[in-house]
């Protein structure tokens, strides 16, 4: 039997009830109650994390899926996840797993007073319905090692929920030398964001919509903690990469592709910024694909706004993955789909002009090429 872990970042509060301080949901769970991420579970006012050995997927990666572009291009990323999320998007890509919580267990499970929390049966109970390998931080620093990975990604659901199995292994992989990176939705309070802060190398965030209506409706949340905890990953010094799904009729117009890049650019025109195809997934198929000119459009809104680093995702080939220099436009890194094909960056310079180029390992030779 795996064991279980008190979760971090909570508060007790009246009649056996607790308050997660982890994201801005700030749920008030009633004893033997869930929060709205569906792996926090409240017993005798206790709080305990459902999924901190309980890994749905771990698998190597490109860099360039997460997607990360500016960050060690060409390396590997030993990626895990656990179930779970604290967004419940309509379009969401993983909604497997990601709603796996939601969709399969309980509301509410009466606790036992007088048992021993680790022990109490309905705990136990529900905490081995969590689908997933039994996988504890040394385990995954120890195969990321094996597999000859750059970094550990904490990805495909949102990492934040799983935080202290995401935060151990960080601390971990830190001391054996691998890099950290979070690929997230952003919802994320402030303290326990500084702490990861400190173990983590680089993130991704999903820039969803630049409208809080959007965000209620269609992914449960809301915008300005996101934009928020946006805003703090680049004061932290963390290297940071933006990603927009491109939606037609909800997100694809001029004004608000405009926002989006002109609110990244205020914080810094090195940050680069994905463009991405939509594909109807989930409970969202009353909405086309994104097409190639869509998504060119986006782009050269990036551009507009003094953005260095603009890609289009998701539709290989169209040559929107590739990494410019973005004073002489001479051809940088040669990308098909995840895959780098040429990497001419040297010294973290343009070859040609001597332009600096922004990122964290930008070298061919930093990344193994």
């Amino acid at each position: 039997m795996s064991a279980l872990k008190e979760a971090l970042y909570y508060e007790p509060l009246a009649k056996g009830k607790v308050w997660c301080t982890l994201c801005p949901h700030d749920c008030h769970i009633a004893d033997g109650a869930r929060g709205a991420c569906g792996v926090r579970y409240n017993h005798g006012g206790k709080l305990y994390t459902l999924v901190y050995d309980k890994v749905v997927a771990r698998e190597i990666n490109p860099i360039e899926k997460k997607p990360l572009f500016h960050f060690y291009p060409g390396s590997f990323a030993y990626s895990i996840s656990t179930v779970g999320c604290n967004l419940h998007c309509s379009f969401c890509q993983n909604w497997d797993i990601s709603q796996w919580p939601k969709d399969h267990l309980p509301k509410h499970i009466s606790s036992d007073e007088d048992a021993v929390a680790p022990i109490c049966p309905q705990l136990v109970n529900l905490e081995h319905r969590i689908p997933g390998e039994t996988v504890t931080p040394p385990m995954i620093v120890a195969a990321a090692q094996h597999t000859g990975c750059k970094s550990v990604s904490y990805t495909f659901t949102e990492p934040t929920i799983f935080y202290e199995l995401a935060y151990d292994t960080a601390v971990l992989a830190r001391e054996q030398g691998l890099k950290n990176n979070f690929i997230s939705n952003g919802f994320i309070s402030e303290a326990p964001q500084r702490q990861l802060c400190t173990v983590l190398d680089a993130a991704n965030i999903d820039l969803k919509f630049f409208k809080d209506e959007s965000y209620r409706h269609i992914s449960r949340a809301r915008l300005q903690p996101i934009l928020d905890a946006i805003k703090r990953y680049h004061e932290l010094g963390v290297w940071m990469e933006l990603t927009t799904l491109v939606i037609p009729g909800v997100n694809d117009s001029d004004e608000e592709l405009t926002q989006i890049a002109e609110f990244i650019a205020a914080l810094s025109e090195a940050i680069p910024w994905h463009v991405s195809a939509y594909y109807p997934a989930y409970k969202m198929f009353n909405h086309p694909p994104t097409n190639a000119a869509t998504l060119r459009r986006a782009r050269d809104i990036g551009f507009k706004a003094g953005l260095r680093y603009v890609y289009e995702g998701n539709i290989p080939g169209e040559g929107g993955e590739n990494t410019y220099c973005y004073q002489c436009k001479s051809l940088l890194i040669d990308r098909f789909g995840f895959a780098v094909r040429r990497n001419r960056i040297r010294n973290n310079r343009c070859p040609d002009c001597g332009a600096p180029i922004d990122g964290v390992g930008m070298n061919a030779e930093d990344s193994g090429e």
